[in-house]
C-alpha cells in the first residue's frame, strides 16, 4: 500500500500528516523545522520527534512513504531548500516535493484550480493561480523587506506606531503597546526597549503580535490602526495578483471576473480585525468577488499534491 507524508513547515510550527491513499493515517505537531527560525539541532530534534510519533503510533515506517510534499517559506532559499532535502531524504522514502507553504494552501482550497490565496501567519504572502495555470505571486520577501500584515508585521509596526505616538503628543493617540511590550520581554525601561528592538540580530517582533490584537480588543487606538494597515496591505498585495492574472487571462477571453480568495495562516486565521480589513477593502473594488468563509487548511493541500505528484 502506497503512504504519504503531507509537511506544513511554519515558522513556529511544523504540521505532519501521514496517509495513505484513501484515508489520513495521523497528524502531529512539533516546533519549527524552517532554517531561518531555528539552529540545525533544533529542526532536527523537532522534525525526530515528529517521526517518533509518525512512526510508533501508526507502524509505518518513514522508509516506506512513496512521495513527500513539505511546503515552507523561503522554498527556493539554499539554506532551506538544501536542508529540508537532506534531512527528508536521510530518513524518509520516495520522492521528496518541495514547494511554496503559500502554494500547498492554494492547492487546499483549490486543488490545482483558479483561485487566490492570502497567507498571513508569522510570515505573509500572496499568490494566485490563473486558468492558464501559471501562478502569480506577491510579497513573502521575508520579515526585512516585505511580510505585510504578518506576525512580524504587527509586532513590529505597534512598536514604531508606538513611539510616534510619543512624537506626536496627540491625547487622543495615547497607547499603552509601549508597556505591554516592556513587559512581555522584560525589560527594565522604555530606554532598554529602544536598545532592544534595534538589537543585532532583531528580535522575534511576532512574539509580541498577540498582545497587539488583545490591545485592540481594549480599545487602544493605535493597536486597531496597527491591524487595519495589515489588512489593507494584503488586500493591496491581492489587488495586484488579481491585475496581473487578468492580464495573463484577457488574451482568451475578454470577459473577466476575479478568482474566488481563501486566508490562511493564524493571523488571517484568528485574528478578525485584518481578516475583515482585507475583505471590506477587496470588494471596494471588486464587489462580487468570493471569499472563502473557511480558513484554508495547508496541510491537506500539501497531502493532496504529495498524492498527486507534479
Amino acid at each position: 500500500m502506497p503512504y504519504f507524508l503531507a509537511v506544513d513547515a511554519g515558522g513556529t510550527k511544523t504540521e505532519f500528516a501521514l496517509a495513505d491513499d484513501k484515508r489520513e493515517l495521523l497528524r502531529v505537531r512539533t516546533g519549527a523545522i524552517q532554517r531561518q527560525r531555528v539552529n540545525d539541532q533544533v529542526a532536527r530534534q523537532n522534525l525526530t520527534e515528529a517521526f517518533y510519533q509518525l512512526e510508533t503510533v501508526t507502524g509505518v515506517e518513514m522508509r516506506s512513504v512513496t512521495r513527500c510534499c513539505v511546503g515552507t517559506s523561503g522554498e527556493t532559499v539554499p539554506l532551506i531548500a538544501n536542508w529540508m532535502h537532506e534531512a527528508f531524504s536521510r530518513r524518509v522514502g520516495g520522492e521528496l516535493l518541495l514547494l511554496g507553504d503559500v502554494e500547498i494552501a492554494l492547492d487546499a482550497c483549490f486543488h490545482g484550480g483558479r483561485g487566490i490565496l492570502v497567507l498571513a501567519g508569522t510570515g505573509s504572502n500572496v499568490a494566485g493561480r490563473a486558468s492558464t495555470g501559471e501562478i502569480i505571486t506577491a510579497g513573502g520577501w521575508g520579515p526585512a523587506l516585505a511580510d505585510q500584515g504578518s506576525g512580524h508585521f504587527i509586532g513590529k509596526e505597534a512598536l514604531r506606531r508606538g513611539f510616534l505616538a510619543i512624537d506626536q503628543d496627540d491625547p487622543d493617540r495615547r497607547t499603552n503597546l509601549l508597556a505591554k511590550a516592556i513587559h512581555h520581554w522584560k525589560l527594565p525601561s522604555l530606554a532598554a526597549l529602544i536598545e532592544f528592538a534595534n538589537s543585532n540580530p532583531a528580535p522575534d517582533f511576532s512574539t509580541f503580535a498577540p498582545l497587539v490584537v488583545i490591545a485592540a480588543a481594549e480599545g487602544d487606538t493605535v493597536a486597531k490602526d496597527v491591524l487595519s494597515a495589515g489588512g489593507l496591505d494584503l488586500a493591496y498585495l491581492t489587488g495586484l495578483v488579481i491585475k496581473r492574472i487578468r492580464k495573463l487571462e484577457s488574451a482568451a477571453n475578454g470577459s473577466f471576473a476575479p478568482p474566488a480568495v481563501a486566508v490562511a495562516g493564524s493571523i488571517l486565521s484568528k485574528v478578525a480585525p485584518v481578516r475583515d480589513v482585507l475583505a471590506e477593502s477587496l470588494r471596494l473594488t471588486y464587489p462580487d468577488i468570493h471569499i472563502l468563509e473557511t480558513p484554508a487548511d495547508p496541510i491537506a493541500g500539501a497531502l493532496w499534491r504529495a498524492r498527486r505528484g507534479m
